[in-house]
């Protein structure tokens, strides 16, 4: 499953972790550490690359929730595709690793033993580590709480480059997230537009993709409406945006772009300032300004 080649997208997988709130639901967000080679200091959801482990059929099927068919029907990519179950077992081992979510079907006599497990990961987290704690315990990953939500694929011209699939899950209300404070140095709980809001304002940087999600995500007002729209939800088309860069900074076209396949594309910083969007309005281009990811309207 894994690349060498650098210029090549590597598999990845990520959850986006909701609770209900109020009568909506927030986000759980992690800040990268400043030191990360992919999105330093930005917020994100909670995921990273599919790994070997994560490949071993053989094992996983025996440690999943769910059948070959009920993978197939409710998480499956389409014929043709990539196996679907190494992309969910690295979003749950992920998840695990970077904001102590443990999803496995679960009993209250355990929940002591889960707790102490998080508190004891080490920040520098061994291949196997994984595996080894769900097989040895006889535990098994609630694959079922697994929705689809997205399919990204890193723009070329990035640095490191990765084909994503985004998942989604509830958890209740008093679930604890934790953030590793070594791949992830702070997490907070937002709704969407609050998430929005202060990215604009500079003070919760979020990634492309993070920036997008959440203003999907403003779509759905309440809880009930979003679940009830996952269970027919499919992958679709791979989002994968172009990078144009700039003298300082980037903008980023998203698919759906009036413009996003012509080459003699220039953009003028001060038209830019004069074009940014407010709040859960639509969008196709992303500014990166200072630092920031800015929506900004077709010019």
């Amino acid at each position: 499953m894994e690349t060498k080649n650098p210029g090549l997208p590597r598999p990845a997988a990520t959850i986006i972790l909701l609770r209900p709130h109020k009568d909506a639901f927030q986000v759980y967000l992690l800040k990268r550490s400043e030191k990360s080679g992919f999105m330093g200091g930005y917020y994100v959801f909670p995921g990273g690359t599919v790994d070997s482990d994560d490949c071993d059929a053989e094992t996983w099927r025996q440690h999943i929730d769910m059948g070959n068919e009920e993978i197939i029907h409710g998480l499956g990519t389409g014929a043709g595709s990539p196996d679907i179950l190494p992309y969910g077992v690295a979003a749950l081992r992920e998840t695990f690793e970077e904001a102590g979510v443990l999803l496995v079907r679960q009993s209250r006599q355990r929940q002591d033993e889960w707790e102490r497990i998080c508190s004891l990961r080490p920040a520098e987290i061994p291949r196997g580590w994984f595996r080894e704690v769900i097989v040895s315990r006889g535990w098994v990953l609630a694959l079922s709480r697994l929705k689809r939500w997205a399919h990204w694929i890193t723009p070329e011209l990035m640095k490191r480059r990765f084909d994503t699939r985004f998942f989604i899950t509830v958890l209740s209300g008093e679930q604890v997230c934790r953030p590793d404070r070594h791949e992830t140095v702070h997490g907070l709980w937002v709704t969407p537009r609050e998430g929005l809001t202060e990215n604009l304002e500079g003070k919760i940087p979020l990634s492309p993709p993070t920036l997008v999600t959440l203003h999907e995500l403003c779509g759905y007002r309440r809880l009930e409406d979003l679940e009830s729209a996952l269970e027919s939800r499919c992958w679709g088309g791979a989002c994968f945006p172009r990078l144009v860069p700039m003298k300082n900074g980037a903008v980023i076209l998203e698919p759906w772009d009036r413009d996003y396949n012509r080459d003699d594309l220039a953009f003028d910083p001060r038209v830019l300032e004069k074009s940014v969007l407010p709040i859960e309005t639509p969008f196709s281009r992303i500014w990166l300004d200072n630092g920031i990811w800015r929506p900004i309207a077709g010019v």
